[in-house]
């Protein structure tokens, strides 16, 4: 019944005879007053024929449905009412809605009384609500929880699963000194590599200990085994630390793939409020990436258990019979694309710096799958490697570099002059450290990433002809990996100085981490393939067209130039395949000192994309974290 029951503005100056001669409109009647907490106008009496308020009735209503006072049942009167000398009956569908969108439906009788003044009396009695209930009886409801569908790497096993962890505690009567012990603990902490990060908040450690009930345990926090081993030594002597060993369904590193997966978590009150037939007190509930989006799906279907409780004979309520029960119904798993080998080593590779918010992109060139989806502590659980929107710097000389080719207005050997600076409509576009190289092949000029000589080829592609050329490689596209993912905007038309910012990855350019891999993916394969992070994979994207041999097989020799003797050398010693790829700084704002780092690449079958937010000069920050990356994966 509605929640205006509990306040039912309730009319107690006597009882009232329903409206129209017939019992059936009197049920009627009834349903209508018990749905929408209005039985003032009715009349009512017990077995016995004695007269009862209305405001009684709705007090014993309140009290017999219990947990479920505050729904409204769906009541139905079925067929008839059968009437034999002025006495009625009258059968009611009653259906309600439990935890988990479930329902409860079964039959209940109401009876009626004739009174002398021709009208219908409701005969007022507990088993009205449900067959089984006595007075003082009340319904209690259980919710029964689901168990999880597990979020799977490509080979099917479960990413999320039981793994140690160790529980850190405090006795208070033990603490002497509550603010030293606080600052050994926090060092200790602080000393866990990789770092925990955000750090472990200790500041309200103290308080929470001298305010701790006698006998009290204060929690402080729950470690990884493996982080609390590193530091076992360190706290365990610590006077008034205890520890309670368990386990909890966790992902198999602190790091691995966390803002791809997100994490489950106690449900909050806007989780209730946005969807209160859903979820519940005691629910466990997707947060963000794979786990929130696929809430619904891996959650499963709660059940639940309806009881009355009876008082025993010391006015102990006590669960006397179950008259209602449904299991729940396990949640489905859910398959993704992800190499367990290839996200750790991505993991790894963006390292333990909290200063600079990275990610790192891996796909598999032949099919299209995402094999790592990593984003560095700095990033926290935000997934800049799907949604960033960021400009790509000279890693979008790739796509200058196709569009050139593919319309014959440069080849690979074509004599192009790298200036140190060149000016368009005013403005000087200049190279890193003023550097200059004379009149080079324009493959040299890519594998030394020349913004002057790109810049002074921008005008042969046109208003449209580098949008055109990013097209072919998956940017702008509708496409869908299975999460939110930025797919691009590329600058078209406007001045000449906004097409010659274009062609070096500036203007009004932006790319996410992996809108880059797939195009680097597309270079590779010779054509653009969506993307996918999840089995089965969303409604896929047509492919791309098919890239010309004549632009695409030299793009790729001058993207292995890059390494052998360009911006990335560092790369050429890398274990395994050769490497190929293209580095990139990207200027964010108007001081060109402030700046974005960029490598994208491939070796073998693997494409991916390196991002590191300000991270200046991407030979001293993105190509290590590649060097780490493909080093990682030549050792799995």
């Amino acid at each position: 019944m509605g929640a205006a029951l509990a306040a039912l503005p309730l009319l107690a100056a006597g009882l009232v005879g329903c409206s129209g001669d017939g019992p059936d409109r009197a049920v009627d009647a009834f349903l209508a007053g018990w749905r929408d907490g209005t039985l003032d106008k009715l009349a009512f009496i017990d077995p016995t024929g004695s007269k009862l308020a209305a405001t009684d009735v709705a007090a014993q209503l309140k009290q017999l449905t219990g947990d479920l006072a505050g729904t409204v049942p769906a009541l139905r009167r079925n067929g008839k009412v059968t009437d034999t000398d002025g006495l009625a009956s009258a059968t009611v569908s009653v259906d309600w809605t439990l935890p988990g969108n479930g329902h409860w439906t079964y039959p209940t009788t109401v009876r009626l009384r004739k009174g002398k003044d021709d009208r219908w009396q409701i005969i007022w009695e507990p088993k009205v609500v449900q067959n089984d209930l006595t007075s003082g009886d009340q319904l209690t409801v259980d919710r029964l929880p689901a168990n999880r569908g597990a979020i799977q790497d490509a080979g099917g096993k479960p990413l999320v699963a039981p793994r140690p962890v160790v529980m850190v505690g405090i006795n208070p009567t033990e603490v002497k000194d509550a603010a030293g012990l606080v600052k050994q603990l926090d060092a200790a902490f602080r000393a866990i590599r990789p770092p925990i990060t955000p750090a472990i908040d200790l500041s309200d450690l103290p308080d929470r200990i001298r305010n701790a009930q006698p006998g009290a345990r204060v929690e402080v926090v729950t470690l990884r085994k493996d982080a609390y081993d590193q530091i076992r030594s360190r706290i365990q002597p610590l006077p008034g630390t205890a520890f309670l060993t368990g386990t909890l369904d966790l992902s198999p590193s602190r790091e691995f793939g966390r803002a791809v997966l997100g994490s489950v978590d106690n449900v909050q009150k806007q989780d209730i409020d946005a969807d209160p037939a859903t979820y519940g007190q005691g629910d466990r509930v997707g947060h963000g990436g794979l786990e929130g989006a696929y809430d619904k799906r891996l959650r499963g279907t709660p059940g639940a258990s309806v009881r009355i409780l009876r008082k025993d004979p010391e006015g102990t309520a006590r669960p006397v019979a179950e008259v209602f029960h449904r299991d729940p119904q396990a949640g489905e798993p859910l398959k993704t694309r992800l190499d367990t080998g290839t996200q750790t080593a991505a993991d790894a590779a963006l390292g333990t710096d909290p200063k600079h918010r990275t990610a790192l992109v891996a796909l598999r060139i032949s099919d299209g799958s995402i094999l790592a989806a990593a984003n560095g502590p700095g990033a926290a659980a935000e997934n800049l490697a799907f949604t960033a929107q960021v400009p790509p710097g000279s890693t979008f000389k790739v796509v200058t570099a196709l569009g050139l080719l593919d319309a014959g207005a440069v080849q690979a050997d074509t004599p192009v002059d790298c200036p140190r600076t060149y000016a368009v409509e005013g403005r000087d576009f200049k190279n890193s450290d003023f550097f200059e190289l004379g009149t080079v092949p324009f493959r040299t000029d890519f594998a030394k990433s020349c913004n002057t000589a790109f810049a002074a080829q921008a005008s042969k592609l046109g208003t449209d002809g580098l949008a055109a050329a990013g097209r072919t490689l998956g940017l702008e596209g509708s496409w869908q990996v299975g999460l939110e993912a930025y797919t691009g905007k590329i600058s078209t038309g406007g001045p000449a100085v906004e097409r010659a910012a274009a062609a070096i990855g500036q203007g009004t350019t932006l790319v996410s981490p992996l809108a880059m891999a797939a195009a680097t993916a597309a270079v590779a394969r010779g054509q653009w393939q969506q993307p996918v992070l999840v089995s089965p994979a969303p409604p896929a994207a047509p492919p791309g067209p098919q890239l010309k041999p004549a632009a695409v097989e030299p793009l790729r020799a001058m993207m292995r130039q890059v390494v052998t003797e360009g911006t990335a050398t560092a790369l050429a010693k890398v274990p395994g395949d050769p490497v190929y790829g293209k580095t990139g700084t990207a200027e964010y704002d108007n001081n060109p000192a402030h700046t974005h780092a960029w490598f994208v690449g491939w070796q073998g079958d693997i494409a991916f994309a390196v991002f590191v937010e300000q991270g200046g000069s991407s030979a001293t920050s993105a190509v290590p974290i590649a060097d780490r990356f493909l080093r990682g994966l030549a050792a799995r």
